[in-house]
């Protein structure tokens, strides 16, 4: 067990704490507001204050941990070695900054709490992030910062180096999002009708072809990848789950209808061998109401809870969509990430718990935050499906180096690798071979 020395617990605190010892570096901590107990703990032990109570390793504190709302920060990015750092402190302390704070900042989203501007889709853009700006958007910052951490615990107290090293195992995902269940299958008449004189008016013969072949049943509907990604689940050992989209049709919530009989067979179908999850709908990011009605109807398709969301275009509004997704007792999230850009939002590869900043509290809320979407890749960095599949093993590589849990977003187009995905097909399933090694 590891003892920390702290004039005052808060939930700040407490929250930043558990989430670097107990789900990063599996490792138990306590606190202790008692100076005697503290000088009479002889496991390793450190003291986050103001001021070393003697020459014991130690951590200056910032205020922010002991605060409350939200106040302008002066944040002042330097370096602790090779790796960026910020909230620095004096030469007194054991590490050139406040790495709880540091940490908090990024795990409760601190940052978009405070004025900023938005994107068209009104969410809060990769560019306006400290990580971002300063460039570490692409590492797990905060799981970095606990391991080098852990290494001066284990130097200070090597006798308790096997508890202190006791490492997890790092973690693959894949997820599917399912925005159009089917690129021609079971849209209804008018919608087909509307494609067709779209295609004829934009001369896409090809199209046309293959509209009538799916139709007719003489060929595969190219969006229809489920039995695919569900036997590269199986072959690869690769856990995989699938978000589905059931809202009224508007102009970018372009699913089949949710009462369709073939999209709930589908719907049925794929949860028998994966795990499925809601997307919740374009406008839903502040609307509570819209998010529950989708809810039961994926709920009454399925007929168990409901557990696990990720928001459609990632919109996400801090904190009112999450506390919305509390209310419902959604207890995962796979929102959190950038559509902009790949890399770590809230600095971290570990699942943690949303904090609301509002009401000081950790919530049960568990964030899964991902790493990498494939249309970040294609169609906001324009990349080749070459240079993706590299972006994503070196994201890999990342978080394989402090053992933490990776997370993709693909979507059925992709992994169709027809239109301008040609090609992503065959980096979905090499990805699955690789991370599976």
């Amino acid at each position: 067990m590891l003892l920390v020395y702290t004039h005052k617990i808060t939930p700040r605190l407490t929250f930043t704490f558990k989430h670097i010892f107990t789900r990063i570096l599996n490792v138990e901590v306590k606190f202790s507001t008692k100076i005697e107990e503290f000088i009479a703990h002889d496991g390793p032990k450190f003291s986050y204050a103001k001021q070393a109570l003697g020459n014991e390793l130690f951590i200056k504190c910032t205020d922010l941990l002991y605060s409350q709302g939200i106040d302008y920060l002066d944040v002042t990015v330097g370096n602790w070695d090779d790796d960026p750092c910020f909230f620095q402190t004096k030469l007194s302390s054991s590490i050139p900054f406040d790495v709880f704070s540091a940490s908090f900042y990024l795990l409760s989203r601190y940052e978009e709490y405070l004025p900023h501007v938005k994107d068209q889709f009104e969410r809060f853009p990769a560019n306006e992030s400290l990580a971002f700006q300063h460039k570490f958007l692409h590492k797990p910052i905060v799981d970095v910062w606990a391991y080098k951490f852990k290494d001066i615990l284990v130097e200070k107290f090597p006798i308790y180096q096997e508890n202190l090293n006791s490492q997890r195992k790092f973690k693959f995902t894949s997820t599917v999002d399912v925005d159009v269940a089917f690129s021609y299958k079971h849209k209804g008449f008018v919608r087909t009708i509307g494609g067709l004189v779209n295609d004829l008016s934009k001369f896409r013969i090809m199209e046309i072809w293959i509209r009538f072949m799916v139709i007719f049943k003489l060929r595969k509907d190219p969006y229809d990848v489920y039995d695919y990604v569900i036997s590269l689940q199986k072959k690869y050992g690769i856990p995989t789950t699938f978000f589905f989209l059931l809202s009224e049709y508007t102009s970018y919530d372009k699913n089949i209808s949710s009462g369709n009989i073939n999209y709930k067979l589908l719907i049925k179908n794929v949860a028998d061998y994966s795990k499925v999850g809601m997307h919740p709908s374009y406008f839903s990011m502040k609307n509570e109401q819209k998010i529950k009605k989708e809810k039961k109807r994926l709920e009454q398709i399925v007929n168990f809870p409901i557990k696990k969301s990720r928001q459609h275009y990632l919109r996400l509004e801090l904190p009112e969509t999450y506390q919305n997704l509390v209310d419902l007792e959604i207890s995962e999230d796979y929102s959190m990430g950038y559509a902009s850009h790949y890399g770590f939002r809230a600095g971290t590869c570990t699942p943690f718990y949303f904090y609301d900043l509002d009401f000081e509290i950790q919530t049960p809320l568990k964030i899964y935050p991902f790493a990498v979407m494939d249309g970040t890749l294609k169609e906001y960095m324009n990349y080749t499906a070459k240079k993706s599949y590299k972006i994503i093993l070196k994201l890999a590589k990342e978080v394989k180096k402090v053992n933490g849990s990776f997370i993709t977003i693909f979507h059925n187009e992709s992994i169709s690798g027809t239109g301008q995905w040609k090609g992503w097909d065959k980096i979905y399933e090499n990805i699955l071979k690789e991370l599976s090694n």
